[in-house]
Protein backbone atom coordinates (compact mmCIF):
# COMPACT_ATOMS: atom_id res chain seq x y z
CA UNK A 1 0.00 0.00 0.00
CA UNK A 2 3.01 2.51 0.93
CA UNK A 3 4.92 1.85 -2.42
CA UNK A 4 1.49 2.41 -4.49
CA UNK A 5 0.85 5.62 -2.53
CA UNK A 6 4.64 6.62 -2.74
CA UNK A 7 4.31 5.42 -7.32
CA UNK A 8 1.24 7.84 -6.83
CA UNK A 9 3.04 10.48 -5.28
CA UNK A 10 5.96 10.41 -7.96
CA UNK A 11 3.24 10.34 -11.09
CA UNK A 12 1.28 13.36 -9.51
CA UNK A 13 4.82 15.52 -8.83
CA UNK A 14 5.74 14.44 -12.41
CA UNK A 15 2.60 15.66 -14.62
CA UNK A 16 2.89 18.77 -11.86
CA UNK A 17 5.84 19.68 -12.95
CA UNK A 18 5.65 19.24 -16.78
CA UNK A 19 2.22 21.37 -16.59
CA UNK A 20 3.98 24.63 -14.82
CA UNK A 21 7.13 24.05 -17.63
CA UNK A 22 4.14 23.88 -20.21
CA UNK A 23 2.13 26.75 -19.08
CA UNK A 24 5.17 28.95 -18.21
CA UNK A 25 5.76 28.63 -21.78
CA UNK A 26 2.56 29.16 -22.76
CA UNK A 27 0.73 31.62 -21.26
CA UNK A 28 1.26 34.53 -23.61
CA UNK A 29 -0.79 37.91 -22.80
CA UNK A 30 -2.40 40.20 -25.41
CA UNK A 31 0.39 43.35 -26.00
CA UNK A 32 -0.63 45.71 -28.31
CA UNK A 33 -3.83 44.50 -29.69
CA UNK A 34 -2.06 41.05 -30.93
CA UNK A 35 -1.70 37.56 -29.66
CA UNK A 36 1.62 37.26 -28.84
CA UNK A 37 3.98 34.76 -30.62
CA UNK A 38 3.83 30.84 -29.43
CA UNK A 39 6.78 28.86 -30.82
CA UNK A 40 6.29 25.13 -31.86
CA UNK A 41 8.56 24.36 -28.94
CA UNK A 42 6.47 26.43 -26.52
CA UNK A 43 3.72 23.99 -27.74
CA UNK A 44 4.78 21.04 -25.10
CA UNK A 45 0.82 19.55 -25.17
CA UNK A 46 1.08 18.66 -28.60
CA UNK A 47 4.20 17.05 -29.30
CA UNK A 48 5.58 15.93 -25.64
CA UNK A 49 3.02 12.82 -26.24
CA UNK A 50 5.19 11.97 -29.75
CA UNK A 51 8.06 11.52 -27.43
CA UNK A 52 7.05 10.01 -24.40
CA UNK A 53 8.49 6.20 -23.78
CA UNK A 54 10.84 7.19 -26.91
CA UNK A 55 14.69 7.76 -26.91
CA UNK A 56 15.05 11.14 -28.11
CA UNK A 57 18.02 12.58 -30.33
CA UNK A 58 18.16 16.64 -30.18
CA UNK A 59 19.75 18.99 -32.60
CA UNK A 60 19.46 22.33 -30.73
CA UNK A 61 21.62 25.32 -29.59
CA UNK A 62 21.11 27.97 -27.28
CA UNK A 63 18.21 29.60 -29.09
CA UNK A 64 16.21 26.30 -28.31
CA UNK A 65 14.45 27.53 -25.68
CA UNK A 66 10.95 26.95 -23.67
CA UNK A 67 10.23 30.14 -21.95
CA UNK A 68 13.77 31.11 -20.27
CA UNK A 69 14.82 27.07 -20.20
CA UNK A 70 16.48 25.22 -22.47
CA UNK A 71 14.43 22.71 -24.42
CA UNK A 72 16.81 20.27 -23.65
CA UNK A 73 16.27 20.55 -19.60
CA UNK A 74 12.77 21.49 -20.15
CA UNK A 75 11.90 17.63 -21.77
CA UNK A 76 14.50 15.91 -18.86
CA UNK A 77 12.14 17.86 -16.15
CA UNK A 78 9.08 15.99 -18.63
CA UNK A 79 10.59 12.90 -17.97
CA UNK A 80 11.64 12.38 -21.72
CA UNK A 81 14.53 10.42 -22.25
CA UNK A 82 17.05 12.64 -24.09
CA UNK A 83 20.06 10.58 -25.13
CA UNK A 84 22.14 12.48 -27.84
CA UNK A 85 22.38 16.01 -28.65
CA UNK A 86 23.40 17.42 -32.28
CA UNK A 87 24.99 20.85 -32.10
CA UNK A 88 25.24 22.96 -35.27
CA UNK A 89 27.96 25.76 -36.05
CA UNK A 90 29.09 27.87 -32.97
CA UNK A 91 27.79 24.79 -31.07
CA UNK A 92 25.31 23.38 -28.81
CA UNK A 93 26.14 26.63 -26.44
CA UNK A 94 26.58 29.04 -29.52
CA UNK A 95 29.62 30.42 -28.28
CA UNK A 96 32.28 29.27 -30.67
CA UNK A 97 33.54 31.81 -33.46
CA UNK A 98 32.14 31.59 -37.07
CA UNK A 99 33.78 28.61 -38.87
CA UNK A 100 35.59 27.71 -35.21
CA UNK A 101 35.92 23.65 -34.82
CA UNK A 102 33.74 22.45 -32.08
CA UNK A 103 34.49 18.96 -31.28
CA UNK A 104 32.10 15.72 -29.95
CA UNK A 105 32.15 15.92 -26.18
CA UNK A 106 29.41 15.41 -23.18
CA UNK A 107 27.37 18.29 -21.95
CA UNK A 108 28.85 20.02 -19.60
CA UNK A 109 25.23 20.16 -17.39
CA UNK A 110 23.69 17.08 -18.49
CA UNK A 111 26.09 14.90 -19.29
CA UNK A 112 24.64 13.74 -22.54
CA UNK A 113 26.45 12.85 -25.69
CA UNK A 114 27.09 16.02 -27.81
CA UNK A 115 27.70 15.27 -31.72
CA UNK A 116 29.20 18.75 -33.57
CA UNK A 117 27.68 18.43 -37.04
CA UNK A 118 29.97 21.10 -38.60
CA UNK A 119 33.31 20.75 -40.43
CA UNK A 120 33.89 17.68 -41.70
CA UNK A 121 31.24 15.98 -39.99
CA UNK A 122 28.11 18.05 -41.21
CA UNK A 123 25.48 15.00 -42.02
CA UNK A 124 24.96 12.78 -39.29
CA UNK A 125 25.95 8.64 -39.89
CA UNK A 126 23.84 5.98 -38.96
CA UNK A 127 26.60 4.70 -36.00
CA UNK A 128 25.11 8.84 -34.90
CA UNK A 129 21.65 7.52 -34.64
CA UNK A 130 22.15 4.02 -33.08
CA UNK A 131 20.16 3.98 -29.69
CA UNK A 132 17.76 6.76 -31.39
CA UNK A 133 13.80 6.32 -31.41
CA UNK A 134 12.63 9.80 -32.47
CA UNK A 135 14.91 13.12 -33.64
CA UNK A 136 13.85 16.61 -32.81
CA UNK A 137 15.18 19.52 -34.23
CA UNK A 138 14.77 23.19 -32.79
CA UNK A 139 17.07 25.78 -34.02
CA UNK A 140 15.98 29.54 -34.52
CA UNK A 141 16.90 30.86 -38.07
CA UNK A 142 17.22 34.11 -39.61
CA UNK A 143 16.53 33.11 -42.92
CA UNK A 144 19.03 34.06 -44.56
CA UNK A 145 20.96 31.78 -47.48
CA UNK A 146 24.17 32.25 -46.25
CA UNK A 147 23.63 31.31 -42.79
CA UNK A 148 24.36 28.03 -41.97
CA UNK A 149 21.26 26.58 -40.20
CA UNK A 150 19.48 25.71 -42.85
CA UNK A 151 22.12 23.74 -44.48
CA UNK A 152 22.60 22.03 -41.05
CA UNK A 153 18.70 21.27 -41.43
CA UNK A 154 19.07 19.78 -45.13
CA UNK A 155 21.57 17.33 -44.01
CA UNK A 156 19.79 16.40 -40.83
CA UNK A 157 16.18 15.89 -42.61
CA UNK A 158 18.50 13.84 -45.36
CA UNK A 159 19.85 11.71 -42.74
CA UNK A 160 16.51 11.27 -41.04
CA UNK A 161 14.38 10.28 -43.91
CA UNK A 162 17.58 7.98 -45.16
CA UNK A 163 17.98 6.00 -41.83
CA UNK A 164 13.72 5.92 -41.31
CA UNK A 165 13.92 7.88 -38.27
CA UNK A 166 10.67 10.39 -36.93
CA UNK A 167 11.71 14.36 -36.65
CA UNK A 168 9.79 16.38 -35.36
CA UNK A 169 10.65 20.20 -36.02
CA UNK A 170 9.63 22.15 -33.60
CA UNK A 171 9.10 25.64 -36.12
CA UNK A 172 10.08 28.82 -34.83
CA UNK A 173 9.16 32.45 -36.54
CA UNK A 174 11.55 33.79 -39.33
CA UNK A 175 12.68 37.85 -38.36
CA UNK A 176 13.83 38.07 -41.73
CA UNK A 177 10.15 36.48 -43.15
CA UNK A 178 8.94 39.26 -43.78
CA UNK A 179 10.37 39.79 -47.41
CA UNK A 180 12.08 37.79 -50.70
CA UNK A 181 15.12 39.56 -52.05
CA UNK A 182 18.21 38.60 -53.64
CA UNK A 183 19.98 36.49 -56.59
CA UNK A 184 19.14 32.95 -56.69
CA UNK A 185 21.67 30.64 -56.38
CA UNK A 186 23.54 29.10 -59.50
CA UNK A 187 24.17 25.48 -58.84
CA UNK A 188 27.81 25.88 -59.97
CA UNK A 189 28.08 27.49 -56.97
CA UNK A 190 27.19 25.26 -54.29
CA UNK A 191 28.78 25.13 -51.23
CA UNK A 192 27.44 24.73 -47.12
CA UNK A 193 26.40 28.57 -47.52
CA UNK A 194 24.25 27.95 -49.72
CA UNK A 195 23.06 24.35 -50.64
CA UNK A 196 19.97 25.07 -52.98
CA UNK A 197 18.39 27.51 -55.33
CA UNK A 198 16.80 29.56 -53.44
CA UNK A 199 17.24 33.40 -53.05
CA UNK A 200 19.41 35.13 -50.24
CA UNK A 201 16.49 36.28 -48.34
CA UNK A 202 13.53 33.21 -48.45
CA UNK A 203 11.03 34.16 -46.58
CA UNK A 204 10.24 30.75 -45.15
CA UNK A 205 10.60 29.31 -41.50
CA UNK A 206 12.72 26.32 -40.97
CA UNK A 207 9.45 24.03 -41.45
CA UNK A 208 8.10 25.67 -44.32
CA UNK A 209 11.82 25.07 -45.68
CA UNK A 210 12.18 21.21 -44.98
CA UNK A 211 8.66 20.72 -46.66
CA UNK A 212 10.06 22.15 -50.26
CA UNK A 213 13.54 20.21 -49.62
CA UNK A 214 11.54 17.03 -49.45
CA UNK A 215 8.28 18.05 -51.35
CA UNK A 216 10.45 19.48 -54.37
CA UNK A 217 12.99 16.09 -53.96
CA UNK A 218 16.32 18.65 -53.21
CA UNK A 219 16.97 15.62 -50.94
CA UNK A 220 19.43 12.45 -51.64
CA UNK A 221 17.87 10.22 -53.87
CA UNK A 222 17.01 7.74 -50.74
CA UNK A 223 15.46 10.32 -48.60
CA UNK A 224 13.73 11.53 -52.18
CA UNK A 225 11.90 8.21 -51.85
CA UNK A 226 10.15 8.57 -48.80
CA UNK A 227 7.04 10.84 -49.49
CA UNK A 228 6.33 13.67 -46.47
CA UNK A 229 4.16 16.03 -48.23
CA UNK A 230 0.75 15.63 -46.73
CA UNK A 231 1.27 16.80 -42.97
CA UNK A 232 -1.81 18.51 -42.74
CA UNK A 233 -2.52 17.28 -39.03
CA UNK A 234 -0.37 16.36 -36.10
CA UNK A 235 -0.27 12.29 -35.48
CA UNK A 236 -1.70 10.64 -32.63
CA UNK A 237 0.61 8.37 -30.52
CA UNK A 238 -0.46 5.60 -32.61
CA UNK A 239 -0.01 7.40 -36.34
CA UNK A 240 4.01 6.79 -37.49
CA UNK A 241 5.38 9.68 -39.20
CA UNK A 242 8.47 10.71 -41.29
CA UNK A 243 8.60 14.58 -40.89
CA UNK A 244 6.55 16.35 -38.69
CA UNK A 245 6.20 20.43 -38.49
CA UNK A 246 5.04 21.64 -34.73
CA UNK A 247 3.76 24.93 -35.99
CA UNK A 248 3.99 28.15 -34.36
CA UNK A 249 0.79 30.09 -33.01
CA UNK A 250 0.06 33.62 -33.45
CA UNK A 251 2.87 34.08 -36.44
CA UNK A 252 2.39 34.91 -39.87
CA UNK A 253 4.70 36.67 -42.42
CA UNK A 254 4.12 39.81 -41.87
CA UNK A 255 5.05 39.72 -37.98
CA UNK A 256 8.37 41.27 -36.94
CA UNK A 257 9.50 38.59 -34.32
CA UNK A 258 12.44 39.77 -32.12
CA UNK A 259 14.43 37.21 -31.25
CA UNK A 260 14.81 36.21 -27.00
CA UNK A 261 18.31 34.54 -27.87
CA UNK A 262 21.09 36.02 -29.80
CA UNK A 263 21.26 33.21 -32.36
CA UNK A 264 25.11 33.47 -33.12
CA UNK A 265 28.06 35.31 -31.73
CA UNK A 266 28.36 38.33 -34.42
CA UNK A 267 24.36 38.95 -34.67
CA UNK A 268 24.29 40.59 -31.31
CA UNK A 269 20.69 43.02 -31.84
CA UNK A 270 18.02 42.66 -33.83
CA UNK A 271 19.43 45.35 -36.18
CA UNK A 272 22.57 43.40 -37.41
CA UNK A 273 19.83 40.48 -38.22
CA UNK A 274 17.36 43.27 -40.19
CA UNK A 275 21.04 44.87 -41.60
CA UNK A 276 22.85 41.14 -42.16
CA UNK A 277 21.45 40.29 -45.39
CA UNK A 278 22.99 43.40 -46.91
CA UNK A 279 26.24 43.99 -44.97
CA UNK A 280 27.14 40.20 -45.21
CA UNK A 281 28.96 40.94 -48.47
CA UNK A 282 31.37 42.52 -47.05
CA UNK A 283 32.86 39.00 -45.80
CA UNK A 284 33.81 38.71 -49.53
CA UNK A 285 35.46 41.83 -49.60
CA UNK A 286 39.02 42.78 -47.41
CA UNK A 287 36.59 45.97 -45.25
CA UNK A 288 35.65 44.84 -42.02
CA UNK A 289 31.85 43.95 -41.34
CA UNK A 290 32.23 45.04 -37.76
CA UNK A 291 33.36 41.71 -36.05
CA UNK A 292 35.17 42.63 -32.95
CA UNK A 293 32.86 46.03 -32.26
CA UNK A 294 29.81 46.01 -30.69
CA UNK A 295 27.79 46.24 -33.32
CA UNK A 296 28.79 43.54 -36.52
CA UNK A 297 27.10 44.00 -39.50
CA UNK A 298 26.15 47.83 -38.57
CA UNK A 299 29.66 48.86 -38.64
CA UNK A 300 32.09 48.54 -42.04
CA UNK A 301 34.62 49.98 -43.30
CA UNK A 302 38.43 50.03 -43.80
CA UNK A 303 41.79 51.94 -43.36
CA UNK A 304 41.89 53.33 -46.71
CA UNK A 305 38.52 54.49 -47.09
CA UNK A 306 38.13 58.83 -46.90
CA UNK A 307 38.78 59.88 -43.69
CA UNK A 308 35.86 61.89 -43.63
CA UNK A 309 33.53 58.66 -42.85
CA UNK A 310 33.06 57.15 -39.89
CA UNK A 311 35.76 55.86 -38.03
CA UNK A 312 36.17 52.50 -35.66
CA UNK A 313 38.89 50.35 -34.64
CA UNK A 314 37.56 46.46 -34.72
CA UNK A 315 39.51 44.60 -31.93
CA UNK A 316 39.17 40.92 -30.89
CA UNK A 317 36.48 39.71 -27.98
CA UNK A 318 34.13 36.69 -27.28
CA UNK A 319 32.61 36.82 -30.58
CA UNK A 320 35.32 37.46 -32.82
CA UNK A 321 38.76 36.09 -31.87
CA UNK A 322 39.78 36.76 -35.64
CA UNK A 323 39.16 38.61 -37.95
CA UNK A 324 40.12 41.61 -40.78
CA UNK A 325 41.45 44.87 -39.90
CA UNK A 326 41.59 43.96 -36.36
CA UNK A 327 43.21 47.28 -34.34
CA UNK A 328 43.19 49.36 -37.34
CA UNK A 329 41.86 52.11 -37.92
CA UNK A 330 38.62 52.01 -40.41
CA UNK A 331 36.77 54.33 -41.90
CA UNK A 332 32.86 53.66 -43.24
CA UNK A 333 29.68 53.39 -41.96
CA UNK A 334 27.49 53.25 -38.89
CA UNK A 335 23.85 51.64 -39.73
CA UNK A 336 23.44 51.56 -35.95
CA UNK A 337 19.57 52.72 -34.74
CA UNK A 338 16.64 51.75 -33.26
CA UNK A 339 14.94 49.06 -34.85
CA UNK A 340 12.57 51.13 -36.62
CA UNK A 341 15.31 52.93 -37.96
CA UNK A 342 17.19 50.11 -39.37
CA UNK A 343 13.71 48.39 -40.68
CA UNK A 344 13.76 51.88 -42.86
CA UNK A 345 16.63 51.87 -44.27
CA UNK A 346 16.54 47.73 -45.21
CA UNK A 347 13.47 48.79 -46.37
CA UNK A 348 12.09 45.30 -47.53
CA UNK A 349 14.94 44.19 -49.79
CA UNK A 350 18.30 44.01 -50.23
CA UNK A 351 20.43 47.03 -49.97
CA UNK A 352 23.53 47.19 -52.50
CA UNK A 353 24.04 50.82 -52.33
CA UNK A 354 26.87 50.21 -49.69
CA UNK A 355 28.56 47.52 -51.46
CA UNK A 356 28.60 49.69 -54.88
CA UNK A 357 29.83 53.12 -52.70
CA UNK A 358 32.25 51.26 -50.91
CA UNK A 359 33.85 49.81 -54.24
CA UNK A 360 33.46 53.24 -55.51
CA UNK A 361 35.61 55.05 -53.01
CA UNK A 362 37.95 52.13 -52.00
CA UNK A 363 41.41 53.12 -53.62
CA UNK A 364 42.76 49.52 -54.89
CA UNK A 365 40.28 48.22 -56.97
CA UNK A 366 41.39 44.91 -57.30
CA UNK A 367 42.42 44.11 -53.75
CA UNK A 368 38.83 45.12 -53.24
CA UNK A 369 37.55 41.32 -53.10
CA UNK A 370 39.22 38.82 -51.57
CA UNK A 371 41.33 36.72 -53.39
CA UNK A 372 39.44 33.55 -52.82
CA UNK A 373 35.97 34.90 -54.32
CA UNK A 374 34.21 34.25 -51.36
CA UNK A 375 31.99 36.71 -52.26
CA UNK A 376 30.82 34.39 -55.03
CA UNK A 377 29.82 31.96 -52.74
CA UNK A 378 27.87 34.99 -50.89
CA UNK A 379 25.55 36.14 -54.00
CA UNK A 380 25.20 32.49 -55.56
CA UNK A 381 26.97 33.60 -58.65
CA UNK A 382 29.99 35.09 -60.18
CA UNK A 383 27.99 37.77 -61.97
CA UNK A 384 27.61 40.36 -58.80
CA UNK A 385 31.39 40.51 -58.52
CA UNK A 386 31.56 41.47 -62.11
CA UNK A 387 28.20 43.90 -62.31
CA UNK A 388 29.86 45.61 -59.45
CA UNK A 389 33.34 46.18 -61.03
CA UNK A 390 31.34 46.94 -64.10
CA UNK A 391 29.48 50.04 -62.05
CA UNK A 392 26.47 48.86 -62.63
CA UNK A 393 23.57 50.63 -60.87
CA UNK A 394 21.38 48.75 -58.23
CA UNK A 395 18.57 49.14 -60.32
CA UNK A 396 20.24 47.20 -63.16
CA UNK A 397 21.66 44.59 -60.85
CA UNK A 398 18.03 44.06 -58.44
CA UNK A 399 16.45 43.74 -62.55
CA UNK A 400 18.96 40.84 -63.11
CA UNK A 401 17.36 38.84 -60.11
CA UNK A 402 13.48 39.10 -61.65
CA UNK A 403 13.58 35.90 -63.67
CA UNK A 404 15.02 33.64 -60.39
CA UNK A 405 12.96 35.65 -57.89
CA UNK A 406 9.59 34.55 -59.89
CA UNK A 407 10.23 31.54 -59.96
CA UNK A 408 10.96 30.79 -56.24
CA UNK A 409 8.28 32.62 -55.48
CA UNK A 410 5.71 30.06 -57.31
CA UNK A 411 7.83 27.39 -55.44
CA UNK A 412 7.83 28.71 -52.15
CA UNK A 413 4.09 29.36 -52.44
CA UNK A 414 2.90 25.58 -52.06
CA UNK A 415 4.82 25.04 -48.67
CA UNK A 416 3.79 28.38 -46.28
CA UNK A 417 2.65 26.95 -43.62
CA UNK A 418 1.38 30.87 -42.81
CA UNK A 419 -0.47 33.51 -43.91
CA UNK A 420 2.10 35.61 -46.13
CA UNK A 421 2.84 38.61 -46.53
CA UNK A 422 1.27 41.54 -48.73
Amino acid sequence: MKKSLFLLVLIINYMASCAQVSNTATAKKMTGGYKEIITGAERMDVYIPLLKGKTVGIFANQTSIVGKTHLVDTLLKCGIKVVKIFGPEHGFRGDADAGEHVGDMPDKKTGIPVISLYGDHKKPTSADFIGVDVLVFDIQDVGVRFYTYISSLEYFLEAALENNKPLLILDRPNPNGFYIDGPVLDKKFKSFIGMQAIPIVYGMTMGEYALMLAGENWLSEKANNINVRNLKSIPTTDTPFHVQVIKCKNYDHNSKYELPVNPSPNLKQMQSIYLYPSTCFFEGTVLSEGRGTDQPFQIFGHPTLPKNLYSFTPKPNAGAKNSKCFNQLCYGWNLAGSNEEVLKIVAGKIQLKYLLEAYKLFPGKDSFFLKNNFINKLAGNDLLKQQVIEGMSEESIRKSWEPGLIGFKAIRKKYLLYADFK
